[in-house]
């Protein structure tokens, strides 16, 4: 099985390299308005996804200027944001999302697409990341499929993000 996982995994993240890379692209160049102004990334992520906070937070290698999110915090529109969800049409992620919408906050949002008939982080987004993980990864012998690696892709593409966003800092810290 880990076998099968392992190369189901390798080719979503070849789709995601092949189909999101401008959005990385994008997402970084974003959410360095932030890193090289006086703003914060605040990095946020619904259910499992709190394991992308964690990593930008606590990880080896930190993200830039990023802080947890919490609804005490004071935003500014210096300021910039780092969604994950699991799905597009998260409730908890899309209210976040209207409420960013509504004070011109920029944000980037990253999660699987899905049909939805209101609101979508597709579309409130600045810039959206799809993780494309539309079922579980592994069939079984009934025909249903499991392992469902939304965190792991998610992480993927952070750190895409922060590959990129890291090449523009160096890029504007040469310039001055």
């Amino acid at each position: 099985m880990l076998k099968i996982f392992s190369t189901q995994i390798s080719g979503l993240f070849k789709k995601m390299i092949e189909n999101e890379a401008f959005e990385m692209e994008d997402a970084g160049r974003l959410l360095a308005q932030a890193v090289v102004g006086d703003g914060s990334v605040f990095i946020h992520g619904f259910g499992e996804m709190q394991g992308v906070t964690a990593e930008a937070l606590n990880g080896e290698e930190p993200f830039p200027k990023a802080k947890s999110y919490d609804l005490s915090e004071t935003i500014s529109k210096e300021d910039r944001f780092l969604i994950f969800s699991r799905h597009s049409d998260d409730s908890e992620a899309l209210m976040l999302a209207r409420q960013l919408k509504e004070k011109d906050i920029p944000f980037v949002a990253v999660s699987t697409s899905v049909p939805s008939e209101e609101d979508s982080l597709l579309e409130l987004a600045d810039v959206h990341i799809d993780l494309r993980i539309q079922r579980g990864l592994i069939p079984d012998e009934t025909g249903n499929r499991y392992g469902y690696p939304t965190l792991l892709t998610a992480l993927f593409a952070y750190h895409g993000i922060k590959f990129t966003l890291e090449e523009i800092i160096k890029e504007y810290e040469d310039e001055e």
